[in-house]
């Protein structure tokens, strides 16, 4: 290697460690060293993608790069994420456009697209979706919404924890359970006690709850198991709104009357507790008058449901016009010749995309929209 070329290499070394150390813009620095904004873009090109391996005196034999602009830009973005390790897309934009201007400058998805495939990207933790409310309905009839709800747990006199799990039916005010737990809150606990109240009284047009497990999730349209249970029998979902009791309001007033007569003082264990709640359940349905229902008592005008609970789930059927996808076990559903996940959560389960007027589609399951 001639004296010339290693001159020339030192200098672009020389011009990449002061283009790192970030106190002289490309221009100032281009003027220093007495080259072109062209030259400095492409010397910052090259060690972008190929390190100080790439500041090495090139052939100057004819050679086809179709994509060589593409790639003296990709390489000032490697070189400007070199000089601010922990900046991202955002902020790098920023340096960008001042150095090359806004008409070359790549555009911020660009931007982290390069930063990705060169593995220059830390991965973030998932953000945490935020529980949110439905539209709630009026109750217009009796089984047209139940409410329910964990009464605040609390322990018994043997130290057992104690959280009552409470199923209202919304416009007679009827207590259809209150059940001690003893077993935790989840799913396989709660959904048998659902199952035997939709036997014993049918089932209501909507279950109305809270945003909080097992009820509703942070997931795609907060579905849980239990959830998607009561969309495949038919059962509307509506759900309060974070730290708004009051969207629950009539349940939540049974709860203090709850706790006044049952809990203050605790039972002595949790059999104990739990007749204590039947009696509660029997005088609050049968005996106590309740001036909402023009002093009437909720067994006076309550009648069960006549949507008797099936034998088997009916049939999901979507809307003629619709697109209707299976998800698969990955939580996937192919579309347009693509995998588009919707949630592990309803694999095996027929979704409905409505189509909507701008192109765009509503994804349901049942009759929830995610």
């Amino acid at each position: 290697m001639s004296w010339k070329t290693t001159n020339r290499a030192q200098e672009r070394t020389s011009f990449i460690t002061e283009f790192l150390e970030g106190e002289l813009g490309v221009v100032e620095l281009a003027e220093s060293y007495g080259i072109s904004r062209k030259t400095a873009y492409k010397w910052i090109g090259r060690f972008g993608e190929d390190g100080w391996a790439g500041l090495e005196e090139r052939s100057r034999a004819p050679h086809h790069r179709p994509n060589a602009l593409e790639a003296e830009m990709e390489g000032l973005v490697l070189a400007c994420k070199a000089r601010w390790p922990k900046w991202g897309a955002p902020k790098l934009l920023v340096k960008l456009r001042g150095q090359v201007g806004e008409g070359r400058c790549p555009s911020e998805s660009s931007i982290s697209r390069i930063l990705q495939r060169h593995g220059l990207v830390r991965p973030q933790g998932r953000r945490r979706a935020k529980a949110q409310g439905t539209e709630l309905s009026a109750y217009e009839g009796a089984n047209a919404v139940w409410c329910a709800d964990f009464k605040g747990w609390f322990s018994t006199g043997d130290g057992r924890k104690c959280p009552p799990l409470t199923i209202s039916e919304g416009w007679s005010r009827y207590l259809i359970r209150c059940q001690g737990l003893d077993a935790g809150t989840g799913q396989s606990v709660v959904q048998p006690i659902f199952s035997a109240a939709l036997r014993e009284f049918g089932m209501p047009r909507a279950i109305r709850t809270d945003n909080g497990a097992p009820f509703a999730s942070v997931g795609l349209g907060g579905l849980t198991g239990l959830s998607i249970w009561w969309l495949k029998l038919g059962i509307d979902l509506e759900r309060s709104r974070p730290g708004c009791p009051q969207d629950n309001g009539r349940h939540e007033r049974m709860h203090r009357t709850l706790k006044a007569e049952t809990a203050r003082p605790a039972q002595a264990n949790l059999r104990a507790q739990q007749q204590a709640f039947d009696a509660f359940r029997a005088e609050y349905n049968e005996e106590r008058p309740h001036e909402g229902l023009d002093g009437k008592t909720p067994a006076e005008v309550y009648t069960p449901s006549p949507r008797n609970f099936p034998g088997r789930f009916p049939e999901m059927v979507y809307a003629p016009g619709w697109e209707q996808r299976q998800v698969r076990a990955s939580g996937l559903m192919k579309w347009k010749g693509q995998d588009v996940y919707i949630t592990t959560a309803l694999a095996g389960e027929r979704i409905g995309l409505e189509p909507m007027d701008d192109g765009l589609w509503t994804v349901y399951f049942a009759s929830h929209a995610l």
